[in-house]
């Protein structure tokens, strides 16, 4: 594992958490499960947050166990999707959140509620997005 798939793994994370998906936690549950051996002896002090179990981990990477190894390659993935739905979301509904919904705050599935309750004032492109993330 490298730095970059480390940082990957902390900038998907953050632009998950700013969409609002429940799976987010999911993700960040099994990578606690999955590298609970390697949080307890290596990264037990680390205060979370900003990326600085990302930062223990790479600072540790070669006594990772291959179990943690995986969990934390399956998370990289499952972000990284995470973060092309949002990037794809953004493309096509940028201009529609703007003209539509600029007051509402972010997150928690905020701005998709205020879409979605505008049905009729969405652009044809947004329209579809909307049904392409959530089905």
């Amino acid at each position: 594992m490298n730095r970059t798939t480390l940082f990957n793994i902390c900038a998907a994370a953050c632009v998950t958490f700013a969409f609002g998906t429940a799976s987010a936690q999911d993700i960040v549950a099994e990578v606690q499960k999955g590298c609970a051996t390697e949080i307890e002896q290596y990264c037990q002090g680390v205060t979370l947050g900003e990326g600085r179990l990302a930062a223990c981990f790479y600072a540790h990477e070669d006594k990772l166990s291959n179990q943690c190894q995986y969990t934390l390659y399956e998370a990289a993935s499952q972000l990284e999707a995470a973060a092309v739905v949002l990037d794809y979301f953004v493309q096509q509904c940028g201009s529609d959140v703007v003209k539509l919904c600029k007051d509402v705050e972010a997150g928690e599935g905020r701005i998709l509620a205020c879409l979605s309750s505008q049905s009729t004032a969405l652009s044809a492109s947004c329209s579809q997005a909307i049904t392409d993330v959530t089905e």
